[in-house]
């Protein structure tokens, strides 16, 4: 077999939902128990940052893996208006520490009130917004984690 083709393609997945129904805890905490399980048996790594009305996810993993569960999402009646706002490979993970990290966007977070005051998802380049999703990771505040 080609040596290309005996490596693995990581690569790096973001996107934005919005809830359909409000964000419970009981909701986010059944989210994060299943995908956190699965994350673990697939590979995956990530964070979800969750609030406002929003998803906002990153994943990280075996590119084939990672199609095949941003297809799921996007037939999931939990979310509604989903948009993949970056896919990139590479060639280290980010959050290889975290079957899912998780991070509430609270109104009053400062990341989104002060540093980040136009926060909207949908019209931001999906750069700028895994920016944003590093620096509220970095920063630790309202963050859950939960080891791979």
């Amino acid at each position: 077999m080609d040596e290309t083709r005996q490596r693995i393609q990581l690569v790096r997945l973001l996107y934005v939902s919005r809830a359909v129904g409000p964000q419970t805890t009981a909701v986010t905490d059944s989210i994060l128990s299943v995908a956190q399980s699965a994350n673990r048996q697939r590979g995956i790594t990530g964070v979800l940052c969750q609030g406002q009305g929003l998803y906002l996810q990153v994943l990280e993993g075996e590119r084939g893996v990672i199609n095949a569960l941003y297809n799921r999402i996007t037939q999931d009646r939990r979310h509604q208006d989903v948009q993949l706002l970056l896919l990139e490979e590479i060639s280290q993970r980010r959050y290889a520490d975290w079957a899912m990290a998780h991070v509430l966007l609270a109104d009053d977070d400062p990341m989104v009130q002060l540093h980040h005051p136009e926060f909207d998802p949908y019209s931001a380049p999906g750069a700028s917004v895994l920016k944003m999703v590093a620096d509220l990771v970095a920063k630790g505040e309202r963050i859950r984690k939960t080891s791979v």
